[in-house]
């Protein structure tokens, strides 16, 4: 009983959202790329037309659906709880798409292409359209820090959740091998996702709404939401115009390419490089659940550290860190196995565990953009998504090079089973990937550290940016 009533029922609501959505997100970033190139067999031209379209797609999106949450008058769009619970349905049929094709493909099958472009565009609006509403919620539930932290906290804790469907995913469907029992996986999966964000839309509450209440403010809401494209355009270079914001975007922009790189390869790098002796399937189960569990216990193990030393020394650590560790790996090479697999575990680990404290800086931006320009309403879901206008083109952006660089070397006829490749040049493809998973960290390590240095909101901890 004293559990339960220790627990503060906004922030589990918001956290909803987030268990829900790490359910899905974690299982079609991890399996989609292998999915569209070993099962459907889908061209590199396709892929990469796909990944194009998506790109363009996926930015353009979130700042279209940050203008209309912050100004639209439709309850649906303006109510942070409202895009969460009419959107979540939606999002949970989209993120079926893939795993069912449309037909039994054939190599370099036009419609697997067409297929991907779908299952990629309609996924990712959905994902934007509940999740920007929840990255908005997250700024508006509380100005405090401390409260603030309370949020991550509880938030860690449903991604940590969330992120064991890749574990259950990999132990039940023997890493997508056992092809039916992933997709009755999936649907079960969509289903619960689906409810838990409804919950979000359901119970969550804002402080803002909480000041409109008491002061009648639905007139103050609808003054400040009604906005021309002129005056949209005004804001937005009011936004790009703060150094902070740039800075942040910049190193945001390396660190969703770095996400992307080890979610959407490291399966793959793991059954190239690591022999299927060394690591039997279902240990590579675990090392793959690994890689998405263990960042949220590092951030909810960390969070004295937050209070003591704030987000921007802690991340900044962390790109010294995964520089070091790429040098170390390379240097060594790739003989040693076990090694091998413990980086690439702690990589993605570390990569994926600083990304989650990145609401943190962007919520400070949005309270900064609050006080300089004295507005009435902060203009959450305006930064987040001008935020995502630049650094989610890096999502397609990893795929794309990646997968470029690997055909480039063969991979394209790794499994081809009609045709028995050279093994020769299967050597030098081992060796790309060997070379890429050390160097890609290193070299957006020594980038982030550059771009991360100058940011100066770094003590918000200590002292509120509406303070200042």
């Amino acid at each position: 009983m004293k559990i339960i009533s220790r627990i503060n029922p906004n922030a589990l609501a918001y956290s909803m959202t987030t268990l829900g959505a790490g359910m899905m997100n974690s299982i079609f970033s991890f399996y989609y790329v292998k999915l569209f190139l070993n099962r459907y067999r889908i061209s590199e031209a396709a892929f990469h037309q796909a990944q194009v379209v998506f790109m363009i797609w996926n930015a353009v999106n979130d700042p279209l659906f940050g203008y209309i949450q912050d100004n639209s008058r439709v309850p649906c769009c303006s109510r942070r709880q409202f895009s969460i619970l009419y959107g979540a349905p939606l999002y949970g049929l989209a993120f079926l798409l893939p795993w069912f094709p449309w037909k039994q493909y054939e190599e370099n099958d036009w419609l697997s292409g067409l297929h991907l472009i779908i299952s990629l565009c309609a996924f990712d609006g959905l994902l934007t359209f509940v999740l920007l509403a929840q990255c908005a919620l997250f700024a508006e539930i509380s100005t405090k820090h401390e409260s603030r932290l309370q949020l991550i906290k509880y938030n860690q804790v449903a991604t940590l959740v969330g992120s064991t469907s890749i574990l259950f995913c990999g132990l039940i469907t023997d890493n997508m091998e056992n092809f039916n029992y992933f997709q009755v996986f999936v649907v079960v999966v969509g289903a619960v996702a689906t409810v838990c964000m409804c919950y979000t839309g359901l119970y969550s509450t804002t402080e803002y709404e909480q000041q409109e209440i008491v002061a009648d403010g639905s007139q103050l809401g609808s003054a400040e939401r009604d906005l021309s494209w002129s005056s949209v355009i005004l804001l937005t270079k009011q936004i790009l115009t703060q150094r902070n914001f740039l800075l942040f975007v910049t190193m945001n922009f390396f660190q969703v390419f770095h996400l992307a790189f080890c979610n959407n390869f490291m399966m793959i790098f793991a059954d190239n490089l690591i022999p299927k002796d060394v690591l039997s399937s279902s240990i590579r189960s675990i090392m793959y659940g690994a890689g998405f569990i263990c960042p949220q216990c590092l951030v909810l193990i960390s969070q004295a550290l937050l209070k003591k030393f704030g987000y921007y020394k802690i991340v900044l650590f962390s790109f010294y860190l995964e520089g070091t560790a790429a040098a170390v790996m390379f240097f060594l090479g790739p003989e040693y196995y076990y090694l091998l697999a413990v980086y690439l575990t702690a990589n993605m680990v570390i990569v994926q565990a600083s990304f989650s404290l990145f609401n943190l800086p962007l919520a400070d931006i949005v309270d900064a953009d609050l006080v300089k320009h004295k507005r009435r309403l902060p203009l959450s879901s305006m930064v987040f998504g001008t935020n995502a206008l630049f650094t989610k083109p890096a999502q397609s952006l990893a795929p794309m090079l990646v997968v470029a660089i690997l055909n480039q070397f063969g991979y394209a006829h790794l499994n081809n089973k009609a045709t028995q490749p050279d093994p020769s040049l299967f050597l030098g493809l081992h060796d790309a990937m060997f070379s890429m998973i050390c160097l890609v960290p290193l070299c957006i390590a020594a980038l982030q550290v550059l771009t991360w240095t100058p940011f100066s909101i770094q003590n918000s901890h200590l002292t509120p940016v509406h303070k200042l």
